[in-house]
Parts: structure tokens; sequence; C-alpha cells
């Protein structure tokens, strides 16, 4: 994490138009998140990361917040979108840029970003991995975790070595700790059932 802002970081934030995105991540509400939670405060909290390690860019923050809007709810329109600001084009684009496409396998997917992926897209995948890795301690499929874990390890570690060192640190703490909650409820279910 980054630190205090400073004051001309502040200033930049204060003029960061974030509303009309948040109207919109309110299609996310009730979205069950396969991780728990729901969708739309989990792009409030992949904003929240991204300020935590110093990303003040306003595409990248408005993208933050609805990173999930067309996978999740693909039939919202498009010119509605399109119109919120100036930047709405830009916005756009980086959000179908960590898109994943229909029938697009999860390793396909997390390998596009790697490989063919912007420095935006790829730090706004990472602070998104952050927020889901939190996320897991309240996960109780110990497959999921496991699979999450590996994923992370696999694509996501790779993609936070090229375009964030402290992230990466980040992310390599929380695999380390689901880890270790995952052997500690792992032998305690396998005993009951003996």
């Amino acid at each position: 994490m980054k630190g205090k802002m400073t004051e001309e970081e502040m200033l930049l934030l204060k003029s960061t138009f974030l509303a009309p995105y948040m109207q919109i991540a309110t299609a996310l509400i009730g979205k069950t998140r396969e991780g728990g939670g729901n969708m739309f405060r989990h792009q409030i909290d992949t904003m929240a990361t991204l300020i935590d390690y110093g990303y003040i860019d306003s595409v990248l923050l408005k993208a933050s917040i609805v990173h999930y809007l067309f996978e999740d709810v693909p039939d919202f329109s498009r010119n509605l979108f399109l119109d919120i600001d100036y930047e709405s084009h830009a916005v756009y684009d980086l959000v179908l840029e960590v898109t994943r496409h229909r029938k697009e396998p999860k390793p396909e997917f997390l390998t596009r970003i790697l490989e063919t992926g912007s420095e935006k897209a790829k730090i706004l995948k990472v602070a998104d991995r952050i927020s889901n890795m939190i996320s897991l301690g309240f996960v109780v499929q110990t497959e999921f975790i496991q699979r999450y874990i590996e994923e992370t390890e696999n694509y996501i570690f790779p993609i936070a070595e090229q375009v964030d060192k402290a992230m990466l640190s980040e992310l390599i703490s929380l695999v380390k700790s689901r880890r270790t909650y995952l052997s500690a409820i792992v032998p305690s279910r396998q005993g009951a059932f003996e």
C-alpha cells in the first residue's frame, strides 16, 4: 500500500466524478458472487483496493466500479453507458478488456489479460483478485478455495509481477493465509466422516 495521498493526488481524486458509475453499478445489487457477498459491494471493494495502492487514474477507478457489469447484466444498454461522461468510451473499452467472453474458459481469459492486456487491465484484474481473495475467508466450499488459490498462483501472480510488486506481495500473503485456512478445515471435515 502506498501511504498517505499527496495534495495533488487528493485534488485529482476530488475531481473524479464517480457517482454516475456508482449509479450504473447498482444494477449489480443482488447479483450473488460464487465467493460470497454481492457484485455491487465487490465493485466498490475493488475501487478501494486501487485507491489503497495509490491508483487514482479516473478511467481505472470508474472501470473498477462497473468491471463486472457486462458479464452479470449482459443486456445493459451500451448507449446508456457511453453517454455517462467524456471518459465513458475509455472506461467502456477497459471494462470490455477485463470482461470474460461467453464460453471463454477461465484459464484462456486470464492468459489473454496476462499476454495482451493493457497495463490498466492488468492492474484492475490484480485489484479485483485481491478483493476476491479477501472474501474467500467466508467461503466453505474447499474445492472452490483450492481452485481459486491455484488460479491466483498460475495466472494472477504473473500479472501482478508485471504491474505492481506491492500488490503481488499482498496476494502471496492472502494465498498463504487461505492455504492455512484450508489445512485447518479439511482435516476436521474428514474426521467428521470417519
